[in-house]
């Protein structure tokens, strides 16, 4: 579906449609050289990035989830901290901490690893609930509170979250209210044949993003999310998404379906997916495309539903499949 909506009153203009149509390809094409053969997956990040959200990666180790969150930091000249979560992990290791100094006799904010345009939390389930708890305000809100006083993290922000699907011995399962707060769950999963090749070729280079050129400085990010922001979403794409998630809520097959923040999220990603491919206004297409990574973690299965097999991702593509999508012209 390519034609333009009848009544559309998008804030973007060609001209900066065309600019974040090419710019985005262009981060792409560049992180893509240090994370070999997961286009999708790039795509992904960077929306997630500029929709001003933050990452699951579900995998197994040795999969690129460093070089990933590496590359996205070089591509747009932006800082990278990379924090190794463990049981004896406390808050303060994370957000900072304030230490008296004897010399000016006064107190001062020691500024944890969170404080970086992207930050790599691994195995972020290893971590007790508390040190994980202490992640939620700077991911929902940019910022750090610190004995009463409040401290911003910056823009460009995302964290980028990997947890271990398959060792699950001394984790903590993610609680619901955490996984509601990243925008987008994924996998980069193993690299295809060819892919494979090629990193072995290239195995005396160890870090693949050191050569990478600074695509786009952190003060042109943020102007692309606000652009991004402006995209035009019609009624019919916001009833489309509400009745997904309203199916998800009734489905037999869950106890918990998708939240209004989720349906937010899918509108956020979705508006960045459209500008990405030069339009000013979103599609079904577009809310088809990212809804499985957007809405399929916040699903909570029901028992049986789970000890049969049946994943999360299953079951919102069988509500796609079963809602219709609005009609082609979205006016």
């Amino acid at each position: 579906m390519t034609q333009q909506p009848v009544t559309a009153q998008a804030t973007m203009t060609p001209e900066q449609s065309v600019w974040f149509a090419q710019t985005f390809a262009t981060l792409v094409e560049n992180v893509g050289q240090a994370v070999l053969g997961k286009t999708h997956v790039v795509r992904l990040a960077l929306t997630a990035m500029l929709a001003e959200g933050h990452i699951l990666l579900e995998d197994a180790p040795g999969t690129g989830k460093t070089m990933l969150a590496k590359a996205l930091a070089a591509t747009v000249d932006g800082t990278h901290n990379r924090i190794q979560f463990t049981p004896d992990l406390l808050p303060s290791d994370v957000t900072g901490v304030t230490i008296y100094d004897q010399k000016t006799t006064a107190f001062e904010f020691h500024k944890g690893p969170i404080f970086a345009s992207v930050v790599l939390a691994d195995e972020i389930n290893r971590a007790s609930p508390k040190t994980q708890s202490a992640l939620l305000e700077v991911m929902e809100e940019s910022r750090v509170t610190v004995d009463g006083v409040t401290h911003p993290v910056g823009r460009p922000f995302m964290v980028i979250a990997t947890q271990n699907p398959i060792e699950q011995a001394g984790t903590y399962k993610l609680p619901e209210a955490q996984l509601d707060r990243f925008l987008i769950k994924t996998s980069l999963g193993y690299p295809d044949h060819a892919s494979t090749v090629q990193i072995l070729a290239g195995a005396a280079d160890r870090d693949r993003t050191a050569n990478l050129a600074h695509i786009i400085t952190s003060a042109a990010i943020a102007d692309m999310a606000d652009i991004a922001a402006t995209v035009y979403v019609d009624g019919s794409i916001n009833e489309y998404i509400s009745r997904l998630a309203e199916a998800t809520r009734t489905d037999a097959e869950t106890r918990l379906g998708v939240s209004v923040r989720g349906c937010l999220a899918l509108v956020r990603c979705a508006k960045v997916w459209a500008a990405a491919q030069g339009r000013a206004y979103v599609i079904p297409d577009d809310v088809k495309d990212l809804a499985v990574a957007v809405l399929s973690h916040r699903l909570v299965l029901d028992v049986e539903a789970e000890f049969s097999g049946v994943t999360q991702e299953e079951i919102i593509e069988r509500i796609m499949s079963v809602t219709p999508p609005p009609s082609e012209r979205v006016a």
